[in-house]
């Protein structure tokens, strides 16, 4: 499970330093592509196979469902990490997160999201001012 913030920056190549905590559950390899709310998504391969056969189950008829599955399929990259534990992010989903030099990385359970340092304060600002009203808001959730 992957838990927690971590601040890095990207080097001149593009490539970022994976958490030490997260690379073993990462394995050999990731899928990365382009997250909700302008970040990325990095699944490890396994994850990223349980959720490509839940999306294999959408309805073809349903618009929002082949959107869906556009947005994120075609966004998806395998990678790998190196030997200093770092991964190549693609131009096209550094500029999709607007991710420039700084980033942060995060555990989210199944998931690591990784985001540009600027979005992602101006994110938990906002998150921090509704979260009561969020927790209210799921509680139908079952959580």
């Amino acid at each position: 499970m992957f838990l927690g913030e971590y601040q890095h920056s990207l080097d001149a190549k593009g490539r970022l330093t994976i958490p030490a905590k997260f690379r073993e559950e990462l394995g050999e390899g990731a899928i990365i592509t382009r997250g909700l709310d302008h970040c990325l998504f990095l699944f490890p391969s396994h994850e990223w196979s349980v959720l490509e056969n839940k999306l294999r189950t959408l309805p073809l008829t349903k618009h929002d469902a082949r959107q869906f599955v556009r947005f994120l399929f075609s966004g998806a990259t395998e990678c790998e990490l190196d030997k200093q534990g770092r991964i190549m992010l693609p131009l096209n989903l550094r500029e999709y997160a607007g991710i420039d030099k700084d980033a942060v990385v995060i555990g989210v359970a199944s998931r690591i999201e990784i985001w540009s340092r600027a979005k992602w304060e101006t994110y938990v600002q906002a998150a921090e001012q509704s979260f009561e009203q969020i927790a209210e808001s799921i509680v139908d959730l079952g959580i």
